[in-house]
């Protein structure tokens, strides 16, 4: 059991670290490490930077349990991945010395303020981080006021994102979609609320759903995804009527053109409304194919 004067110098003191500069085959991804390492334009923009200039900002690391000299990123895998593209061997790092939990927290808080955060990085970072703190909230060695500010992780997570701890574990919920269903997410065709709804789902039920939405060519609006919920909760959600659910004409995939009305009032009187117009605009288009169909009967009976 610790005392008081050690758990006060732990608060107020940080991890001691140490600078090196690590060979790159010695350092291995966090494990279960929820943020996405693209190879995309910025990528390459990273790695030509590194090439001309170095890695300005050193990578976190921490020691391997039981493996001397290896070492697992807390933060800087895209550095990391950037500067093997960039041919470099070796690369500076911070070595701190901390457990799984204070280095999962680490992992999640040096990257979650990034500018671009998917769905799908935010609801496993988020997932991470909750696990992380509810471990550390059973240790034994933690003051009764210690323990009282982890009681709720959702809302000390939130918090620190200006979300509700509501909001955090809606995108918890996340996490128990397919690969696939949470792909659409991050793609931004499948909203959040329909996907929360959609993680109560079985895996089974989830890939019909997707072989649904790819021969209906759409997503589920959040109506039809409640009610997939509330069926499959309810253990009558079959193949046929996810297949139902999906073959539902919805309004927001109804195709349709629209006008400004400015930019048609010059061709109607003052007094006539939207409606009056847009029977107008229907009747002539009326009349107008009437028309061309007596031209083509005319010509076909020459």
């Amino acid at each position: 059991m610790k005392n008081t004067e050690q758990l006060v110098n732990e608060m107020l003191n940080p991890p001691k670290k140490k600078a090196a500069n690590i060979p790159v085959g010695k350092l291995h991804t966090f494990e279960g490490h929820p943020f996405k390492v693209l190879d995309n334009e910025e990528m390459e923009i990273l790695t030509e930077s590194i090439r001309e200039q170095g890695i300005l900002s050193p990578l976190i690391v921490r020691p391997l349990e039981n493996s001397p000299d290896e070492y697992e990123v807390i933060s800087g895998h895209r550095r990391l991945y950037a500067s093997v593209k960039a041919g470099l061997t070796e690369v500076p790092a911070l070595i701190y010395s901390l457990d799984r939990n204070a280095a999962a927290i680490a992992v999640v808080d040096s990257n979650i303020h990034r500018e671009r955060i998917l769905p799908s990085e935010k609801a496993f970072s988020y997932k991470m981080k909750m696990e992380a703190l509810k471990a550390q909230g059973k240790r034994t060695d933690l003051t009764l006021s210690q323990l009282a500010t982890k009681s709720d992780t959702a809302a000390e997570i939130g918090k620190t994102q200006g979300e509700s701890r509501d909001q955090v574990f809606r995108y918890i919920r996340l996490t128990n979609l397919i690969p696939a269903l949470l792909q659409k997410v991050d793609e931004g065709a499948i909203a959040l609320s329909p996907a929360v709804e959609l993680s109560y789902l079985s895996e089974e039920q989830q890939n019909i759903l997707l072989d649904a939405m790819s021969l209906n060519d759409c997503t589920p609006s959040h109506a039809q995804s409640i009610r997939m919920k509330k069926s499959a909760q309810q253990g009558t959600l079959s193949s046929d009527s996810i297949h139902e659910i999906m073959s539902e004409e919805k309004a927001n995939q109804i195709e349709h053109i629209s006008f400004k009305v400015r930019d048609l009032r010059a061709f109607f009187p003052k007094h006539y409304n939207q409606k009056q117009m847009t029977d107008t605009i229907l009747k002539l288009l009326y009349d107008y194919n009437r028309k061309l169909e007596r031209k083509r009967n005319s010509r076909d009976e020459r």
